[in-house]
């Protein structure tokens, strides 16, 4: 009998210990636009390194909520990667472009 009430009170600590929230740090650092920050006006086209940044692998532009600049500036960035593009400064489609 002893042993049966042992086992249902660990189920309940085991219950209660599952339903208190973990004290894990799930804070995210705000995204910022890096353009506003830093001051930059112009999106130069023939910076192929700056542009890389809002790549990703495939050759994508990378979307506003991953890279966190602002509507106004993203607007900028995918003008500039498309230029790029089209003088052939950076590829359409690539495998593996950063690797």
């Amino acid at each position: 009998m002893l042993k049966i009430d042992q086992e249902s009170s660990s189920k309940k600590q085991g219950e209660i210990r599952y339903l208190t929230p973990l004290n894990i740090s799930t804070a995210v650092q705000k995204k910022y636009c890096r353009f506003k920050r830093s001051g930059i006006k112009y999106i130069d086209y023939k910076d192929t390194d700056f542009l890389m940044s809002f790549i990703n692998d495939q050759g994508k532009i990378l979307p506003r909520r991953i890279t966190g600049t602002s509507l106004k500036y993203q607007r900028k960035v995918s003008v500039a990667v498309k230029r790029a593009r089209h003088l052939a400064l950076l590829p359409y489609v690539a495998d593996l472009v950063k690797g």
